[in-house]
């Protein structure tokens, strides 16, 4: 509801620090109540997941992020192209509306995975704001694939600090749902230029909603709708180092990687977090079990345990050296001391197992 609410909070407060309450919710607010609430704690009940998972209740929680996410672009976008507010309003209303269209990216994740057929439309309405439509084929047939691997762009490295994943992971996504959907409409005989191109699909709700809202309200807003594409892309982009950072996944003999199981995804329990992101933090189930709805999602022991909830980590891996004091031993921790079974920066990997030989040893 952070769209909807700006424009009420100052108006009501005069309080201008309130056109920022996007960010104010996600990096202070919800670290502050995942600390004071902590862990969920439980999980659901096998004889319960038919019953849960086919409950429309938790369907239509993501369904109405739609119509709430472009009401809230929507409204910014009368306040962009106004006089009444300063340019550094405009910015927070701005942040306020990426980090609305990052949730939004987590919700079209929820409905990309599903099956059904309306819902898969609608994870690319979810993402036009955003602009980022292409992770409509380059997380549901690429990440997914290679996640936990050296060729995944979106599993960060040990030793790679944010500020390097990023590009990486931005340049490597778009090259990649480019690549998959190219190939995968070559096997059905059709090019790339093709009406049931996914990513062109998507990429067109993107240039009718911005067209759109630039041809009525005029060229002053652009710079403030690309910030706020920028922001939840880059949010996204940020979960996506958390989630995975230095795991990788074991070799079968034959050479081939090993499926997905729980210990390659980083894992969080903390109760508040989860309600916000439709059980993201539950990341290893969802890997290991891609087909389960986000409300039927377990918390397992096996997965490797972040020690605070997504919203706390985002701000951790702003700092690199900050973020390696905290995760570079619990991934040790997790490998049993042998961090050569890690997935490592390639550059810095003779600086890493020299650092971690002892421990290594130890492992042997």
């Amino acid at each position: 509801m952070s769209a909807l609410l700006p424009s009420q909070l100052v108006y009501w407060t005069r309080f201008e620090v309130f056109w920022w309450i996007g960010p104010i919710i996600v990096l202070i607010v919800i670290p502050v109540l995942d600390w004071v609430v902590g862990e969920d704690g439980t999980n659901p009940k096998d004889e319960d997941y038919e019953l849960l998972s086919n409950d429309r209740y938790y369907r239509w929680c993501t369904y109405l992020f739609l119509p709430v996410q472009l009401i809230g672009l929507y409204i910014a976008a009368v306040m962009w192209a106004g006089t009444d507010l300063s340019v550094i309003d405009k910015l927070g209303l701005a942040a306020t509306l990426g980090f609305v269209s990052g949730i939004g990216i987590n919700a079209a994740h929820e409905l990309g995975h599903r099956v059904e057929h309306m819902e898969r439309w609608l994870s690319k309405v979810a993402l036009a704001q955003s602009a980022y439509g292409h992770f409509f084929v380059e997380h549901n047939r690429g990440h997914h694939v290679r996640v936990a691997t050296p060729e995944d762009p979106a599993s960060a490295r040990m030793g790679e600090t944010l500020w390097e994943f990023l590009p990486r992971s931005v340049i490597g996504g778009f090259r990649s749902a480019i690549g998959l959907e190219r190939d995968r409409l070559g096997r059905k005989g059709q090019g790339w230029w093709s009406i049931h191109n996914h990513v062109l699909q998507a990429w067109v709700m993107t240039v009718v909603l911005f067209g759109a809202l630039v041809g009525g309200f005029g060229w002053r807003i652009l710079p403030y709708l690309l910030l706020q594409a920028v922001i939840g892309a880059a949010l996204l982009e940020t979960v996506n180092y958390v989630e995975h950072y230095g795991l990788l996944r074991r070799r079968r003999p034959n050479g081939k990687w090993a499926r997905c199981s729980p210990s390659d995804s980083w894992n969080s329990d903390r109760l508040v977090t989860n309600i916000f992101l439709f059980h993201l933090q539950r990341h290893s189930d969802h890997h290991a079990n891609p087909g389960r709805r986000y409300q039927t999602l377990r918390s397992t022991q096996e997965s490797p345990q972040l020690p605070a909830g997504y919203a706390t980590m985002i701000l951790l891996a702003l700092f690199p050296p900050l973020w390696r004091y905290v995760m570079d031993q619990r991934l040790l921790a997790h490998y049993s001391g042998d961090i050569s079974r890690a997935n490592i920066q390639p550059r810095k990997r003779d600086r890493i197992l020299a650092q971690h030989g002892d421990g290594m040893a130890a492992a042997a």
